[in-house]
């Protein structure tokens, strides 16, 4: 082989691995450098990844193929929370998946030694129908989806349907671990509920599928500060959003979640009165956020800070941005320091 020839091989070697890393979303041709307020974004989610030095914020990333979205996921990647690569597409919908709409609210969490993607699934389908007057009754689900590496591809179980019922509108499902048993706490859709609820599921060992009932929590309307929103027919609706759950330095089992008061959506705090999820749970008083904004979760820099990113504002559509707080836990209760900048 002359050298000619084997500088020609050489590049077609080059030029395959580029396409290879495009296509697997490693490497993106459209990775730029943000800041947050770049970046429009809801429900936004930071793991850190200690090994890397690396904070990852993910987004949900719809594409659209013969006239039909079909739902994914782009990951941001920071050193410093400040400034952000990316997007780099992570995650697709499996075209044969039950489900295959805009992913929703997408978590990802490292459990024994893998990456899980908790993403909420949408459909156009009307799989019920709704009373008159009220928002459609549509297909919506949490499914969770498993990779070896925080960049993706993300993969389904087998059944490729979602863990979540799917008789009932869910959404927002996330992690707990407790005494080494994983569980998804999830929101019963106000959709279809009227007054949302959060809901409490066993995961199997490896996450693949649930164990047994799903167990109710609390009511919306629990929290003396969720005031609902008004219908026509005079009745009220109460929201349950993003949940996220954390355990304080004196051992309390809190959870923030999302809801509106008086017309501004906000992040409230309920704590475990037995330090267990299956609860009972109280509301607390204080809110943690209600400036127009929610759907938080919390996380701690590779410097110690304990922190909360949340949406805001939560409308109109395209305004939404990332903020990251910083915050203290009080043992009994979390209070919002300043913003990061």
């Amino acid at each position: 082989m002359n050298r000619k020839d084997l500088l020609i091989m050489r590049l077609k070697s080059v030029f395959l691995t580029l396409v290879l890393l495009l296509s697997s979303g490693h490497l993106s041709a459209q990775e730029k450098t943000y800041t947050l307020q770049d970046i429009n974004t809801r429900d936004p989610f930071i793991l850190p990844v200690e090994k890397e030095g690396m904070y990852y914020m993910y987004a949900s990333s719809s594409v659209r193929e013969n006239g039909k979205h079909y739902g994914g996921m782009v990951a941001y990647k920071s050193t410093d929370l400040k400034t952000w690569q990316g997007p780099v597409r992570v995650f697709d919908v499996p075209r044969d998946n039950y489900l295959t709409g805009t992913v929703w609210a997408p978590e990802v969490h490292k459990y024994k030694g893998k990456y899980y993607l908790f993403a909420t699934l949408n459909t156009d389908i009307n799989w019920k129908k709704a009373p008159e007057g009220a928002t459609p009754y549509r297909h919506r689900c949490t499914q969770i989806f498993w990779s070896k590496s925080p960049e993706g591809p993300f993969l389904p179980f087998e059944s490729k349907h979602p863990h979540t019922p799917l008789g009932e509108m869910c959404l927002d499902g996330t992690l707990w671990v407790e005494n080494g048993t994983p569980y998804m706490i999830y929101c019963h859709e106000w959709v279809e509920m009227m007054d949302g609820t959060m809901e409490l599921v066993e995961l199997k060992k490896d996450l693949s599928a649930t164990v047994g009932q799903p167990m109710r929590l609390f009511c919306a309307s629990a929290a003396e500060w969720s005031t609902g929103s008004p219908r026509k027919d005079g009745s009220r609706t109460y929201v349950t959003d993003g949940c996220f759950l954390y355990r304080t330095k004196t051992g309390k089992l809190l959870m923030i979640w999302s809801s509106f008061k008086n017309g501004e959506y906000a992040v409230g705090i309920a704590e475990s009165t037995t330090g267990k999820v299956i609860g009972p749970w109280r509301q607390q008083e204080n809110l943690l956020f209600d400036k127009h904004g929610g759907h938080g979760m919390i996380f701690k820099t590779f410097d110690g800070r304990l922190c909360v990113v949340l949406h805001a504002p939560n409308s109109p559509g395209g305004a939404e941005r990332a903020h990251i707080f910083e915050i203290e836990d009080l043992g009994d209760t979390l209070k919002l320091k300043g913003e990061l900048k």
